[in-house]
């Protein structure tokens, strides 16, 4: 059966955005790829598969639920880190399946440790430090009991990384906070490294750190929405683009695209309210096409009124409240629209375009936010 819109991941895109971040950070610096909101809207099952493909060997997951399913499409053959939630009898799979983790409570330390021991495996663990995002992480006076515990129990530890996760760092508000955070962590370090604890790598920078402080990308970087062709906020594409300079094109590009089709036609009088309750008013004779999307899609009912799509390479309007299922568009000025016509949600379509960051400029919605909250039965496919 098909689904009321489906997705489509362009190779090519892809391809480039992973040449772009290769140049980026060197040869000397690994990209550890960030697939967590599953795969940031792009699907784990369908993304994973082509990112490895393209040279992909390191993916970073929020949870071990994530961390099975891109276990699940490589066939155990990449490097899976798991940088937030796995529950204690979670442990054990990892453990077993070599997976990495984050470390920045005493009690999955310790629970790791037992685990080791019980598997006969080394727990490959990713230390993370407090420096100032005041999330997770071990405070600074708790380092000289961590370090002796890592260093009594190291025949069941295996100490991948020491890392760090800063504030905001695609904010130039958050510079000095940031800057600090780097500080305290160079510290950290100094201080294990003293005490003879040492790591096999260092690693502290997203997506923003990696483009707006260089320094900080260390041994390895965490790129989210970078490879998906999507900046972090439009102040790191300014700073790193400088798009007023005539010669800078966005060395990105957009790996989604979104699309569906209309459902019906109809004609509207001139008076008649269109759509639930009473928030749009016919002010002339229209004709109104419905479309198969709605907030239980991914389309925000926050864009009601103000939405755009393109259908036969125009920027259409939405009007009236976007519904849990449907949409509605006002298309009085395309003559020849039909049932089954394309409508490109996200994407391109003739000359026109319409980008995740346009959603930002009609409702509170992040780049992040929309894309995460596509749902996970909506067909993905892979395109050139």
């Amino acid at each position: 059966m098909e689904h009321t819109s489906y997705i489509e991941l362009s190779r090519s895109a892809l391809q480039n955005n992973f040449e772009y971040l290769k140049q980026t950070v060197g040869d000397s610096c690994a990209i550890s790829h960030v697939v967590k909101g599953n795969a940031y809207g792009h699907g784990i099952d369908t993304y994973v598969p082509l990112a490895y493909d393209l040279g992909a060997r390191h993916f970073s997951t929020f949870d071990a639920q994530e961390a099975l399913e891109v276990h699940k499409v490589t066939n155990g053959t990449t490097t899976i880190m798991i940088m937030g939630m796995i529950t204690n009898h979670q442990l054990q799979w990892a453990v077993e399946n070599e997976i990495h983790f984050f470390v920045f409570e005493m009690d999955r330390l310790q629970k790791a440790m037992e685990t080791a021991r019980k598997v006969g495996k080394k727990a490959h663990v990713h230390i993370e430090l407090e420096t100032g995002m005041n999330r997770t992480g071990f405070e600074k006076n708790n380092w000289q009991n961590l370090r002796d515990f890592i260093k009594d129990h190291s025949e069941y530890i295996e100490l991948e990384a020491f890392c760090t996760h800063y504030a905001g760092a695609e904010n130039i508000a958050n510079f000095i906070r940031v800057r600090d955070q780097y500080k305290r962590f160079k510290e950290g370090i100094k201080y294990m490294n003293k005490g003879g604890l040492r790591a096999k790598a260092l690693h502290s920078a997203c997506s923003a750190a990696t483009i707006r402080f260089p320094k900080s990308r260390m041994d390895l970087v965490r790129i989210g929405i970078l490879q998906y062709g999507f900046w972090p906020s439009m102040e790191t594409y300014i700073t790193t683009v400088q798009p007023q300079n005539m010669e800078h094109e966005d060395p990105l590009r957009r790996v989604i695209s979104w699309k569906s089709q209309v459902m019906s036609i109809k004609q509207v009088k001139q008076g008649d309210f269109i759509g639930y309750g009473n928030s749009y008013l016919a002010t002339s004779n229209m004709k109104v096409a419905s479309v198969p999307v709605g907030y239980s899609h991914g389309f925000s009912r926050s864009l009601s009124n103000q939405g755009r799509v393109l259908v036969r390479g125009q920027r259409m309007s939405v009007i009236g409240i976007v519904n849990m299922n449907v949409m509605m568009l006002d298309v009085t000025e395309l003559e020849n629209v039909e049932k089954g016509d394309e409508v490109v949600l996200i994407g391109n379509q003739g000359d026109m375009s319409i980008s995740v960051s346009s959603f930002s400029d009609y409702s509170d919605q992040l780049n992040y936010e929309l894309l995460t909250r596509l749902p996970h039965d909506i067909p993905r496919i892979i395109v050139s």
